[in-house]
């Protein structure tokens, strides 16, 4: 589904991201760990063709995503708040977001009623603008966007702070509902270990832009990378 090459990123002759060769097949949980400045965000941008590789390259379903178009139809992402129109009320951008995906009025209904547990009535109906939305509800608004027209990949950088405890747990339930029943191929950064271990059946660890850990979740994980993160 997604595989990286000899991919680096160099600002003023600095490494910041080296991934020599990663691959993730279509259908898994991915998850991105790793302190500030490990290269995270910078990872997924590339995947996102957001920035330009300084060498290397990304593919989507063995086609490069770099100049590319074919990878934005089935790729829903959420980085942060620059992925939003701030002077949009929620709905006005929801609705732009949906015709983008050929998504009518009875579509875009009946999406956002699924979503309404995770608005929790804080989002919609609100006469607001998203500038004027607390951090947590302009996050559910873009992770919203993310998800309309289903698509096959996701991608979310850090999607858990700012949202209250209950909202944390309906997000991680509706991602995991997702990956079961879609086979969605999911790609997750996240600094909170719990978070990532209980939705993502792999963790990657990036230290300095270098891959430093490759691990399929299981029992011991949430352990092994406490004890990475703590020596």
């Amino acid at each position: 589904m997604i595989r990286v090459e000899r991919l680096t990123k160099q600002y003023s002759g600095t490494t910041v991201l080296n991934v020599p060769a990663l691959e993730i097949p279509e259908g898994q949980s991915f998850g991105l760990v790793g302190n500030n400045g490990a290269g995270k965000t910078t990872f997924f941008s590339l995947v996102l063709d957001l920035l330009r590789p300084t060498t290397g390259s990304v593919a989507s379903r063995d086609r490069a995503v770099e100049g590319s178009e074919h990878w934005k139809e089935y790729t829903g992402s959420y980085l942060d708040e620059r992925n939003l129109i701030p002077f949009l009320t929620p709905e006005e951008f929801l609705e732009f977001v949906a015709s983008l995906h050929g998504l009518g009025a009875s579509g875009l209904k009946e999406f956002t009623e699924g979503m309404a547990s995770f608005f929790n009535d804080e989002v919609l109906g609100k006469g607001k603008y998203i500038r004027d939305l607390s951090k947590g509800n302009q996050k559910k608004v873009g992770i919203a966007a993310a998800l309309i027209g289903s698509p096959a990949v996701l991608v979310l950088d850090e999607p858990f702070p700012h949202l209250d405890p209950s909202s944390v747990i309906k997000l991680k339930r509706q991602l995991q509902d997702l990956h079961r029943a879609q086979k969605l191929t999911m790609l997750i950064s996240s600094h909170d270990l719990n978070h990532i271990t209980e939705v993502c059946e792999r963790i990657v660890v990036l230290e300095k832009g270098d891959v430093v850990q490759d691990l399929k979740t299981d029992e011991r994980t949430l352990e092994t990378l406490r004890s990475y993160f703590s020596a």
